[in-house]
């Protein structure tokens, strides 16, 4: 009963595989005929993978064999029927289970191809004549389930024992036998190989492929955050700097108003730069627009910067970190000042780190207490983190023990061979804001440190 329960298995097996095989392959043909209807390229697909169906028609090879058999003309015919039986169930079982690595590596795989074997040598030395062209069928199974290093040893060890076996019974005839079992082994695992390869090489493209559409679909997530948080941020400080200058210095609010409408023009180029995937920032662009919006909420801003200039990409970057984090201080610190400093921090190898801090004594939402962690922060920061560490830099970001809220960013600097500025003293950066030239301005002024106005 246990062997009839094994065969109902089988061939349950078998069905279930015949149905998938019909399945991928009427999916296929679909595609096909749909591209023919729209004008389209043809699908790249090769079509369904391959499976024991694609070895069952060489068993007409064992033909002769069973022709003897009907006439009569085998000695002990019920021996010949039980090895030919024998033979197609195991030929069947191990060429269906050689498709799938789980099942080609698994041990039931290799003990039915090793009594496969025996079955063909024994069928092979008792009969002789056609049965000898078992051989190549037992190196079609071996060839299937063999793959790797072994494959050559195997290969040539099944040649010698068909061409000893066959020597016994043919003569010489057996060369014809061990040249077909040998061709039969190498060229089926060549072909079952490289149909492998190519699948998986179309699966690794295809895998590719989808995570650079992710990786495109995060980095426009990314940039339309950080460019809407910070305009949108901008924009309603500056409108309520024109509220609040409106009553009493109209000149005032009307270049407020003039810079609002800059800030909205430049966002809509933005935005449409950051589609397409071409826009490079500017850290000097950044800390211009850094300067004009803490002065226009009534923060002071102090900003020191000094080394040799850095690369375009390296800027960027660094831009980013500006951007983000001078909104998060006018969104939640409730700050008076704010330190933006960007300096070397020393060597690293050959390269040199730049490092960008920003520093403010607001009193915003508090992190739990611990040291600065990495990424620390809402979406901005986090995406920021993302970025840097592309880069091979790092982002942390955290409350400081004496009150504020400190960001600080380390990018390497690839321009290692740039000539350094004249002097290395910080540099004064010229504002971008019409409203910082406002004769009403007052603003606490640091030595070294470029005076910054407010209206």
């Amino acid at each position: 009963m246990f062997w009839m329960r094994e065969a109902a298995c089988q061939v349950s097996e078998w069905r279930a595989e015949r149905a998938r095989w019909r399945s991928d392959m009427a999916r296929y043909k679909a595609a096909r005929r749909a591209a023919r209807k729209s004008g389209e390229r043809m699908p790249e697909d090769p079509g369904p993978p391959p499976t024991g169906f694609a070895l069952l028609p060489w068993l007409l090879m064992g033909m002769g064999s069973f022709s003897n058999l009907l006439q009569g003309r085998t000695p002990l015919p019920w021996i010949g029927a039980m090895g030919l039986l024998t033979f197609n169930s195991l030929y069947i079982y191990v060429t269906f289970r050689a498709f799938a690595k789980t099942t080609r590596d698994a041990r039931s795989t290799r003990v039915a191809l090793v009594v496969m074997g025996a079955v063909t040598c024994a069928l092979a030395i008792v009969y002789g004549g056609s049965w000898l062209y078992f051989f190549p069928l037992l190196g079609l199974a071996t060839g299937a389930v063999m793959r790797g290093p072994w494959l050559g040893r195997t290969g040539l060890a099944l040649t010698a024992l068909a061409a000893t076996v066959s020597s016994v019974r043919e003569g010489w005839d057996a060369l014809n036998v061990a040249y077909g079992t040998f061709l039969s082994t190498m060229v089926t695992a060549a072909i079952l190989s490289l149909t492998e390869a190519v699948r998986e090489l179309r699966a690794a493209r295809e895998e590719l492929a989808r995570r650079a559409v992710e990786e495109e679909r995060l980095r426009f997530s990314r940039d339309l955050h950080d460019l809407l948080g910070h305009t949108l941020s901008v924009i309603v400080v500056k409108s309520e700097a024109a509220r609040r200058l409106a009553p009493r210095n109209m000149d005032a609010a009307l270049l407020q108003i003039t810079d609002i409408e800059s800030v909205g023009r430049q966002a809509l180029t933005e935005i449409r730069e950051a589609v397409t995937g071409y826009r490079q920032g500017s850290l000097a662009t950044e800390l211009d627009r850094a300067d004009s919006v803490l002065t226009a909420a009534a923060v002071t801003p102090v900003i020191h910067r000094s080394g040799p200039p850095l690369p375009s990409p390296t800027e960027a970057l660094l831009g980013w970190v500006v951007r983000e984090a001078v909104t998060n201080v006018l969104r939640h610190s409730g700050a008076t000042r704010c330190e933006i400093t960007v300096e070397g921090s020393g060597l690293e190898g050959a390269r040199e780190r730049v490092r960008l801090t920003v520093a403010d004594n607001g009193t915003g939402v508090t992190p739990p207490a611990g040291p600065a962690q990495p990424g620390i922060g809402g979406t901005g920061l986090k995406g920021l983190t993302e970025r840097l560490a592309a880069a091979g830099g790092s982002l942390s970001a955290g409350p400081m023990p004496r009150g504020g809220f400190l960001v600080t960013a380390e990018l390497p600097d690839l321009a290692t061979e740039t000539p350094p500025i004249a002097s290395p003293a910080s540099t004064s950066l010229p504002s971008a804001s019409p409203a910082s030239t406002s004769p009403a301005s007052s603003s606490q002024v640091d030595p070294g440190i470029r005076p910054t106005l407010t209206p």
